[in-house]
């Protein structure tokens, strides 16, 4: 009789821990594991940018779509054509998650001096072209990539355009409603280009999308 006790207390135990270990991989499923949320959704201050194809984009084109910006330039060495190559070896799965919204990729040239429209076509061309790039002044450019959490710094010769932009590695997220709501940090690994992760990204946008 007490080996049966034994035994059926031994089951309830199982069953116990095999319902809490369910319970914690299924709350995992519905976390955001590496996306740095904001506390709360922030609202862009109104922008126009020109993009590759010479048109004007702005607040009313973020509407709708689920935006990965990332801020940089064309003449970038390292982080800039990286991120690009990776943000193009995942949008293929990004395509196919679930959505109401569609998602979309932008690449915001904090380089206006050099990155002329034909240039940012020719560029981001070679790595997508579903991938929008866009840039205007830094009159517009300053406070938009300021209302991101991001930054950029720029110190232009005037004697010849053989400079480099410093700027934020991080990939911001745009909701739908033309809200900045976090960003996927870099990655640092030992002997790699510090850049944010593709794998992050996929890990946590079904999270995202799924809201």
């Amino acid at each position: 009789m007490s080996g049966n006790k034994f035994l059926l207390g031994g089951l309830l135990i199982a069953a116990l821990l095999g319902g809490l270990w369910l319970a914690s991989q299924q709350q995992k499923g519905t976390q955001l594991r590496y996306l740095q949320e904001y506390p709360q959704p922030r609202a862009l201050p109104e922008f126009s940018l020109r993009n590759q194809h010479d048109q004007a984009f702005g607040n009313a084109d973020l509407l709708g779509h689920w935006t990965l910006t990332f801020v940089g330039y064309t003449y970038c060495p390292d982080i800039c054509p990286t991120t690009l190559a990776e943000l193009n070896g995942i949008y293929p799965q990004l395509q196919q998650l679930p959505a109401d919204s569609p998602l979309q990729v932008l690449f915001i040239s904090v380089d206006p001096k050099r990155d002329s429209v034909a240039r940012l076509n020719e560029y981001v061309s070679y790595f997508n072209q579903d991938f929008i790039a866009a840039t205007a002044g830094h009159d517009v450019l300053f406070p938009l990539v300021r209302a991101m959490g991001m930054m950029y710094g720029i110190s232009e010769s005037t004697e010849n355009d053989d400079y480099l932009v410093d700027h934020s590695a991080s990939i911001v997220v745009i909701n739908p409603q033309g809200q900045v709501i976090g960003r996927f940090k870099p990655d640092n690994q030992p002997g790699k280009v510090a850049i944010a992760s593709g794998q992050q990204i996929l890990a946590d946008m079904p999270v995202l999308l799924a809201r």
